[in-house]
């Protein structure tokens, strides 16, 4: 039985520009490709979530615009058992400037988020069914925060289990890291929410520290080519290994993690193997071009997580 997984997040119109080089500031640079899709974290995590397996309710705002004209044709027919798309008048589609440079792909990202920064009180209590039939709630920090954080509060009420992915990083409450019951920063978000610079295993697991005591019960954060530390307050921490890919655009790799995760959560399988699996799956993504095109099925991940049996969570020591 397919898992349940609402994800409520942003959907933004992505310009992506490749690059031999990061451009250096006032300088002109030729792009040698570019191209333009659907993006945005919460329509990015939740076709990740449908690729890997799970029925998918997304919810989402954009404006009265051609490039909402547009969100509505491709959310439409990418294949979510149900979507909530609610319309602004006063702002346009949130959309996402994009540079991928150098020869590990990596990516510099400038958002303006538009209407997905306008959902308001009366449109997430119109969510509220969705979310409390959901085996997942899965949000990001693309919205405006009072609208999260009713969305998160109808989660607890309805006894679904939430993810928060807090990217973009704008800053939150204790208050708000106590009802999440797992929270997935990368190294960046996790040092800016604890104030301990992450770099390695070791400074993971200070800010993993931290965020448990924030309220956080259970953490992953994930560090780019080292894999992922996983945390619960009450167990030895899993070092989370990355599978071989050759990146070629890591742009989604976050998006793609966050919603395999979701995924195979709702479907049952514990958060280990589900953060395994959620490796897998980001590994293939690094390897295409764009976001929400370039997420992989649930039998590519299963067949590379097969071709490396290696691979497989470590316990790290816990530290004094």
């Amino acid at each position: 039985m397919k898992g349940k997984v609402c994800v409520f997040g942003s959907f933004n119109l992505d310009v992506v520009a490749v690059m031999n080089r990061f451009p250096m500031p006032g300088e002109s640079l030729t792009a040698h490709n570019s191209m333009m899709g659907p993006g945005g974290k919460g329509a990015n995590q939740a076709t990740a979530a449908l690729r890997a397996g799970a029925r998918v309710h997304y919810i989402g705002k954009v404006g009265n615009d051609d490039f909402g004209t547009f969100a509505r044709r491709h959310l439409e027919k990418t294949g979510f058992d149900a979507i909530t798309l609610f319309t602004c008048k006063e702002k346009p589609t949130g959309n996402a400037l994009i540079y991928v440079a150098g020869d590990d792909a990596e990516n510099m990202i400038s958002v303006f988020p538009g209407a997905n920064t306008t959902v308001t009180a009366a449109e997430v209590s119109r969510c509220q069914p969705t979310v409390a039939a959901a085996d997942i709630l899965l949000v990001q920090l693309e919205n405006n925060l009072n609208a999260i954080q009713r969305m998160i509060d109808n989660a607890r009420a309805g006894g679904t289990f939430v993810i928060l992915n807090p990217a973009p990083w704008q800053k939150v409450s204790d208050a708000l890291l106590e009802k999440v019951d797992l929270l997935t920063p990368n190294s960046t978000e996790a040092m800016q929410i604890t104030g301990v610079k992450v770099t390695d295993f070791a400074s993971a697991q200070k800010a993993a520290e931290v965020l448990h005591r924030k309220g956080a019960r259970q953490v992953i954060i994930t560090l780019g080519m080292a894999g992922a530390l996983l945390s619960n307050a009450e167990q030895q921490p899993l070092r989370i290994p990355l599978f071989p890919a050759q990146p070629l655009d890591t742009t989604g790799a976050g998006d793609a993690f966050n919603g395999a995760l979701a995924a195979r959560l709702a479907s049952g399988d514990e958060l280990p193997q589900a953060a395994l699996f959620a490796s897998a799956f980001a590994s293939l993504c690094v390897e295409r071009s764009g976001a929400a095109n370039s997420m992989p099925s649930y039998a590519e991940a299963l067949a590379r997580m097969q071709a490396h049996p290696e691979c497989v969570p470590e316990p790290l020591e816990v530290m004094a």
